[in-house]
């Protein structure tokens, strides 16, 4: 009787530790919910673009001298632009129907029809075109590229204007209800923020000893900046208001994306280590890790759509491992901003 009586505690106990197990796995922040292939593409592979309405998803892919559009509906490849010369940035207007690619093999940015992927403009930038942005207060396009800085293309496609480096720029953000736009500029060890109005530098912020300054994310309506440094692999929290440096957390390394989802309060940085680091946000000064989800080696790219509620992550192509698209679910987490 006594055994029988311990065989059902012990049932009910390990039914117990499964339940609680089962929760802990609904709670994690990131489910890989599909692997879209990308059969053919070979070499690194840059950064992303989207279509939110038809969900389609454009990708630099860099050394294979293409981008892919995928469906992610469906989960294939619908079409694919061959050709270029090392695409490394891509910008798709909905409103507009065009696509923007920049090239840094040739120094150049395509501007394309985004249903027949017919070539509509090509402007020279001299050089490594690179990162592509969207300026929603004016409706222009803004490259960095080369050795000069940015240059500024207009809704016509007219280039109209250049805030001017010295050296190459790397990742850069907008403000949204602002007129600064935050630029990393590694070779000159920090950042530089310009004023988008005058189109000139106004300010430069150091990181602290910390080198090797690519990816970045701004939190614009608590005034922080995210900035992935890879010597040593860190995330750099800074006050936009000062340029002060209120965190800094070890982070995945070689990191080329980051992203903030303000819904959540989390800070994704993509690493081609091989994972995606999470960080949540528990006040504007203080972040806590919140879990490292392993990716692929390589996967250092990608791009978070809150609309889609996704986070897509790009493999490269490496021995067995083929290239794909890695696409998690986001999950809800229930995180309550200290202000």
């Amino acid at each position: 009787m006594r055994i029988r009586f311990l065989l059902r505690e012990m049932t009910l106990l390990l039914a117990l530790l499964s339940a609680v197990s089962s929760m802990g796995q609904d709670v994690r922040p990131l489910l890989l919910e599909k692997e879209i292939p990308l059969p053919g593409v070979e070499g690194r592979i840059d950064h992303f673009s989207v279509g939110v309405p038809g969900q389609r998803l454009f990708i630099a892919a860099l050394e294979n001298g293409s981008v892919e559009i995928l469906d992610t509906r469906r989960g294939e490849r619908a079409a694919e632009i061959k050709g270029l010369e090392e695409p490394q940035g891509v910008y798709y207007d909905f409103k507009t129907g065009r696509l923007y690619v920049a090239t840094g093999g040739d120094g150049k940015l395509r501007i394309y029809d985004g249903k027949s992927l017919t070539v509509r403009e090509t402007l020279e930038f001299g050089g490594d075109a690179d990162n592509v942005r969207y300026d929603q207060h004016t409706g222009d396009i803004w490259v960095g590229y080369g050795n000069g800085g940015i240059g500024i293309v207009n809704s016509t496609g007219q280039n109209v204007g250049l805030v001017a480096f010295g050296t190459h720029p790397e990742s850069f953000q907008f403000e949204q209800n602002g007129d600064r736009v935050y630029v990393n500029v590694p070779k000159q060890l920090g950042i530089t923020v310009v004023d988008r109005k005058k189109r000139a530098v106004v300010a430069k912020w150091g990181l602290g000893g910390l080198f090797a300054n690519y990816p970045m994310a701004l939190d614009d309506a608590n005034k922080r900046l995210f900035v992935g440094c890879r010597l040593p692999a860190k995330l750099v929290v800074l006050d936009t208001t000062s340029g002060r440096i209120v965190a800094s957390l070890s982070t995945v390394g070689d990191a080329d994306d980051i992203f903030y989802d303000g819904g959540r309060r989390v800070v994704y940085v993509i690493g081609g280590e091989g994972a995606v680091d999470v960080s949540r946000q528990h006040d504007v000064d203080h972040y806590e890790p919140d879990g490292k989800i392993t990716t692929a080696p390589g996967a250092r790219t990608g791009l978070f759509v809150p609309a889609l509620n996704r986070l897509f992550v790009a493999v490269p192509h490496r021995g067995l491992q083929s290239a794909k698209v890695l696409v998690y679910e986001v999950k809800e987490r229930a995180n309550a901003l200290q202000r």
